[in-house]
């Protein structure tokens, strides 16, 4: 293993991760800043990653694909506000993009109506243009796309018995 020294940077390391990781699922780079603030030498850091990724207790890959469904059930986040979140945990992009596409487009957009479905009633109050502002503020703020966010919202504000005709959809693509 390495000397005396080396041998108890690595328990201490083991030990920060298991402790870590029994809380909650981490990435490896997540794994890696924690053993850092914690003086751990990079090299011993490097093997006990490394072994724990041999052995199955760090995997990007699963923690990105649970992260996705996780967060799109949950909070109703969309494929952008997802990525966005798994690279500030520094997953790497492709396992990012392998996750986020995991979610279709027409599970995004049920859930968008979903979100937009349950704000809807607390917006009755309000002039149809504002109605309009903060239902799409509301999805552009989980990340969904201002084409289908704007889309989504007329149709249920229509639905609802809104005016919609003088609304002009935003310049930008889904």
């Amino acid at each position: 293993m390495g000397d005396g020294a080396s041998g108890g940077a690595e328990a201490v390391a083991r030990e920060i991760c298991l402790r870590l990781l029994t809380a909650s699922p981490r990435t490896r780079a997540q794994l890696a800043d924690a053993l850092r603030r914690k003086g751990v030498p990079d090299e011993v850091a490097e093997r006990v990653l490394g072994r724990f990724t041999d052995v199955g207790l760090i995997d990007d890959e699963a923690f990105a694909r649970a992260w996705v469904q996780s967060r799109h059930a949950g909070r109703g986040l969309a494929r952008r506000a997802l990525a966005s979140e798994l690279r500030r945990r520094g997953v790497a992009d492709e396992t990012v993009h392998e996750a986020v596409e995991s979610l279709d487009s027409e599970q995004e957009e049920r859930t968008a109506r979903e979100l937009v479905g349950r704000k809807l009633p607390s917006t009755r109050r309000l002039d149809p243009a504002k109605r309009m502002r903060r239902l799409v503020g509301m999805l552009a703020r989980k990340g969904y796309p201002p084409g289908l966010a704007y889309r989504v919202v007329k149709e249920a504000l229509e639905e609802d018995g809104a005016e919609t005709e003088a609304f002009e959809p935003p310049e930008l693509d889904d």
